[in-house]
């Protein structure tokens, strides 16, 4: 027999650090769990920092329902330059005196781009067009256009601006904000929009996601902590944290497993993904109400 200790089995919160993409990460993490089956729950820019949900084993069943949960940030925005990636790591396309911009102009054209809006993200992003991801295109020097998606801002707040030098002697603001949106949304695209909706140009300098779904950056390690000692979610509890729970019988539970159907009550319709707990409070399957009744969409048990 081996006495290889198994991979561990659920979710690993992660405070990103700057300069990491999400594979970096991933693959970080991968030497640290010591398993291939690891992944994430939405990525985050290079330059951003902070929550990172990671699923190993299979809480990777997870990641797809958790990816689609609300997101928190905190960023700076920087009014008077524009940037190819709409973030600090780009070159400077244009540079203009933000100086004379108001706080009632700033929060104006932050109210325009607050509630459920149409946005197109950043060129210079992992968005795919006709099967070619967005940023290959913009970095091979190619004229296109980018759809607007849906999106949803449930807040957008300014706690902060300030008078500020950009590099090139142009006199600029950087906004403090507080960003709490839906899954797909640009934080550096809100900046660009609002610079433009100014008049100024804009772009991000400093992103830090502090919240994914119920997970928040005071659970969140260090992928040094991490390696020191690995702090891992188990699937019930990172199911039952994230999703409305559903506790069945023994017959119930059974008859989940052996791919029945099963009647729903009422209070779950429309709900999303439930997660389905038996007696002993065993994760069972993640499932989602149709037609009154349970639909199966990952199976843990």
């Amino acid at each position: 027999m081996s006495d290889r200790t198994p991979p561990p089995d659920g979710l690993v919160i992660v405070d990103k650090p700057s300069g990491f993409t999400s594979h970096d990460v991933v693959a970080k993490m991968r030497g640290i769990a010591k398993t291939r089956r690891v992944g994430h729950a939405g990525t985050l820019d290079p330059m951003a920092t902070g929550v990172l949900v990671l699923g190993v084993e299979r809480a990777t069943k997870l990641l797809g329902h958790l990816a689609l949960t609300e997101k928190e940030y905190l960023g700076t925005i920087r009014l008077g330059q524009d940037t190819l990636t709409d973030d600090a790591e780009g070159e400077i396309t244009s540079s203009t005196d933000a100086s004379g911009v108001r706080r009632e102009a700033v929060d104006a054209g932050i109210a325009k781009l607050t509630g459920a809006i149409m946005q197109v993200p950043s060129k210079v992003s992992a968005i795919k067009i006709k099967g070619v991801r967005s940023y290959k295109r913009a970095r091979d020097g190619e004229d296109f256009e980018i759809p607007a998606r849906p999106v949803t801002v449930s807040s957008f707040a300014v706690y902060d601006i300030r008078d500020a030098v950009a590099e090139d002697g142009t006199p600029v603001l950087d906004l403090v904000v507080s960003v709490v949106c839906s899954s797909g949304t640009y934080i550096r695209a809100l900046a660009r929009d609002l610079g433009a909706d100014l008049g100024v140009g804009g772009h991000l300098t400093a992103l830090r996601r502090t919240r994914v779904g119920p997970y928040k950056l005071d659970s969140a390690r260090t992928l040094d902590q991490h390696q020191k000692e690995l702090t891992v979610l188990p699937v019930a509890e990172a199911a039952a944290a994230a999703f409305p729970r559903w506790d069945v019988d023994e017959r119930r539970a059974k008859l989940l497993l052996n791919g029945v159907r099963l009647e729903m009550p009422g209070e779950y319709a429309g709900r999303g993904p439930i997660g389905v707990f038996d007696a002993a409070g065993r994760l069972l399957a993640l499932v989602e109400e149709s037609k009154g009744k349970a639909k199966s969409l990952a199976v843990f048990a």
